[in-house]
């Protein structure tokens, strides 16, 4: 099947230009097609964007386990209807991912029922206890492209040390949830003066910088690199800053609720503004933009984190930590970054798409000829409202519900077929 998008805006990491986008096979055959060309489908993207498909290197989509939550269906539908081609999902499923059959579960039910690429993440240790190293080498195998026990972090040192040595010989990307639970301290709230007006436990940002100071120092100690997760504090940004600056081999990611949101949103018990690490101070956020600006902070991943209504609708303290993120990040990117002046348009989408492809090592994130057809199409122009009574995944958990936001997904192609395309999907 031969496909022609014409008319589009094509945007890659490192140029704007109009181009008609022709596809064959599933793979991109040319940006410069004539718009007479011959084809099965044609596209006209006239006043739309075309980027290269969006990539998550940080989701949860709750399967095995918590299919109540989410599942394979639901999951990559939201992905979809968000923009992304590709996801990487974390381990901490019921079982966990910390063994080669899961790995294949995943990987056999994603091709069946996904509407997006599927990338399992593999867990550093079994069963996210942080004690005994998993088999990262044959999960490898079956599949997985990291490891990670995020929602966990790897509190004991030398097993972080071990992972880090062991999963290089892997070529496997080491992802830490950078969080010291002694500091943490059964804390709900970032730690501040709404955590105290709303008396509620506090949770220092220092819970979060302790730890990344650590990463950096084994990463430089092992010479192995190290990715860092949602990062969300001052401090941290500084310390990847200034490991940066010394040559030492770490990248880091953040979420759009750290740059979108303060520990303000938790006013009024808003547990849809609940999540770890909390949201933070305006100097916080501020620091984390400032991370983007100068690409302290390579990428922004999602944390897409869902949550049945009842697992929220709770008392703040006993309420689930996380916020579903597909469907808003890349309005959410474009509306807080791009308009403001942040970040220019092609380095959002690099942010989003080149960068998290390369610290997963996968071959994604371009536009280049002979490469897959993952492509998303979308309406910067237009302002919309977001209303999660709409979104396509099982759990409606965010705080952006009844935001005005530009950056619309208008049409979603995987591997040169449409999966979602003006609100309906195509199995």
């Amino acid at each position: 099947m031969r496909m022609l998008i014409i008319n589009g805006t094509v945007i890659q990491w490192d140029k704007i230009e109009k181009a008609n986008v022709l596809i064959e096979e599933g793979t991109i055959v040319s940006t410069k097609a004539a718009p007479d060309t011959d084809a099965d489908k044609i596209i006209d993207a006239d006043g739309l964007y075309v980027l290269p498909g969006l990539i998550d290197a940080h989701c949860h989509l709750r399967d095995p386990g918590f299919e109540y939550k989410e599942d394979m269906v639901s999951g990559t539908k939201s992905a979809a209807r968000g923009g992304f081609t590709s996801i990487a999902c974390m381990p901490n499923t019921n079982p966990v991912v910390d063994n080669a059959a899961v790995v294949r579960y995943i990987i056999e039910k994603s091709k069946k029922e996904g509407y997006v690429n599927v990338f399992p993440i593999g867990a550093i240790s079994k069963g996210l206890d942080g004690i005994e190293l998993a088999e990262m080498g044959i999960m490898k195998e079956a599949g997985i492209v990291a490891v990670s026990d995020d929602g966990k972090p790897v509190m004991n040192s030398d097993v972080m040390k071990k992972a880090l040595i062991y999963a290089a010989q892997f070529d496997l990307p080491v992802i830490s949830h950078c969080e010291d639970l002694n500091l943490t301290d059964g804390g709900s709230m970032n730690e501040g003066l709404t955590s105290t007006v709303l008396g509620l436990r506090g949770i220092p940002a220092s819970s979060e910088d302790v730890m990344v100071a650590r990463e950096i120092l084994l990463s430089e100690y092992t010479k192995i690199p190290v990715h860092i997760a949602h990062v969300s504090t001052k401090a941290s940004v500084e310390l990847i800053r200034q490991a940066k600056k010394r040559g030492i081999k770490v990248t880091a990611e953040t979420c759009p609720h750290y740059f979108t949101l303060t520990e303000e949103a938790c006013k009024n018990y808003n547990t849809n503004a609940k999540m770890n690490p909390p949201l933070r101070s305006r100097e916080d956020l501020e620091a984390v933009i400032e991370g983007l600006k100068d690409d302290t902070i390579d990428m922004i991943a999602t944390d897409h984190a869902p949550h049945h209504f009842d697992e929220k609708n709770v008392e703040f303290e006993k309420a689930a930590n996380g916020i579903v993120g597909f469907e808003t990040a890349l309005a959410l990117g474009y509306t807080k970054l791009v308009e403001p002046g942040h970040l220019s348009l092609p380095k959002l989408i690099e942010k989003m798409t080149v960068s998290p492809a390369k610290m997963l090592r996968i071959d994604k994130g371009t536009l280049e000829r002979g490469k897959a057809a993952d492509i998303t199409i979308v309406d910067f122009d237009s302002e919309y409202t977001v209303d999660v009574s709409k979104f396509a995944s099982k759990s409606k958990n965010s705080p952006f519900d009844g935001f005005k936001v530009k950056g619309k997904v208008m049409t979603t192609i995987v591997g040169g077929k449409i999966v979602y395309e003006k609100h309906e999907f195509f199995g």
